[in-house]
């Protein structure tokens, strides 16, 4: 008797949908939750909150005590060691602005100081620790399954190829939540237990939603070409090394092309400086009134105190022209434009399109990747 059709019978019944995803993303979070060095690293990824979580306890301490308002104190960071409400007043100042008269009522100071407190904790200490962890962990979801011929289990059954990525990004997702996303939600949880009344609630209930969309921004780019690098090659290690590569190299070229801007900035700063006191009179009076004709030249402002605070918070008068060049960076701006603290369409647009297009790349290849043994 001949045989007509030797093939695989095709699969009639069906799937319930986002079980296969579901499968693969609870094997993977279970295999690497094996790992006693990742647990470790989540683990730690919490300690930085201690520290933030200590500010937001100064910060309500100088609610409650008064020293907040429109013409609030201005302290040094050495005068407020030994008082936990004075050193609030220091943060207050750092991230809040200088106080004055018509400055912002308690109710918006906290939301702001909120709002940079928690931006700070999530664009510094975190980010750094999710790209470390992502970049020891992500490497061998795909290129695991490439070099052990995991496809020929995969495939062989009713699982879809978005199944299989989704199933993987949610690994990563979920590393991203606990690293990120749910010490941002216990500090914001923390903030409101410390405060003096539960008001606070009120004025700060948009923060957990912008913690949460910050945390989406922060994993997409990331994850994606995290992906992406391990589905390109059998050796996990490979795709480890252009991860930790591409970081690096963005990041050491937005350094070098920043203070090469810095630089210039301050060459024509002595310029218009040393021009400026050649031509004025040396006149005691003369000297207080603005030369005629000429604009003073820029002064530098005095150093404020908690200055990394500040950078991490988003504070920074001046554009960063070279922020879509590096991932780190460009998520920064981005996580600061979720909090409202950067409003600037010509800081922001530039490296919202550099992480687009790194996401539309990373998910092109990461799709033609997995369906390629499939093709065959």
């Amino acid at each position: 008797m001949p045989l007509h059709d030797v093939g695989y019978r095709p699969w009639r019944g069906r799937v319930a949908t986002g079980s296969a995803a579901g499968v693969i993303a609870l094997t993977g979070i279970k295999l690497a939750w094996k790992s006693r060095w990742l647990r470790r690293a989540v683990l730690f990824a919490w300690t930085p909150g201690i520290v933030f979580a200590f500010a937001f306890f100064a910060f309500e301490q100088a609610v409650e005590d008064g020293l907040l308002g429109p013409m609030r104190p201005r302290l040094r960071l050495d005068q407020a060691i030994d008082n936990i409400g004075a050193l609030g007043t220091v943060i207050a100042n750092a991230l809040g602005g200088r106080p004055s008269a018509d400055g912002p009522t308690t109710d918006e100071l906290r939301h702001i100081v909120w709002s940079r407190l928690l931006l700070a904790f999530m664009r510094a200490p975190q980010a750094l620790l999710l790209a470390i962890v992502v970049g020891l962990v992500a490497p061998a979801l795909v290129s695991r399954d490439l070099r052990a011929k995991a496809w020929l289990v995969y495939f062989t059954r009713p699982v879809r190829e978005i199944d299989y990525i989704v199933g993987k990004l949610v690994v990563l997702a979920m590393l991203v939540a606990a690293i990120t996303m749910l010490p941002a939600l216990a500090l914001w949880v923390l903030g409101v237990l410390v405060s003096p009344s539960l008001q606070v609630v009120l004025t700060t209930w948009d923060l957990p939603l912008r913690i949460v969309v910050s945390a989406l921004t922060l994993a997409l780019p990331t994850v994606l070409m995290a992906l992406a690098y391990s589905s390109l090659t059998l050796e996990s290690r490979i795709a480890s090394f252009a991860w930790f590569a591409t970081w690096g190299a963005c990041w050491v070229a937005h350094g070098a092309l920043t203070t090469a801007d810095m630089m210039a900035a301050e060459a024509v700063d002595r310029v218009e400086a040393s021009a400026y006191s050649t031509a004025m009179p040396l006149d005691d009076d003369l000297e207080q009134r603005s030369f005629p004709g000429r604009a003073p030249p820029r002064r530098r402002p005095p150093p404020e105190p908690l200055q990394w605070l500040r950078r991490a918070g988003g504070i920074d008068a001046r554009p960063d022209r070279w922020a879509w060049l590096s991932p780190y960076h460009a998520l920064g701006v981005v996580q600061a434009a979720v909090f409202g603290i950067e409003r600037r369409p010509d800081v922001i647009i530039p490296p919202v399109l550099s992480l687009s297009v790194l996401s539309l790349v990373a998910g092109a290849v990461l799709v033609n990747r997995v369906g390629a043994p499939a093709r065959v």
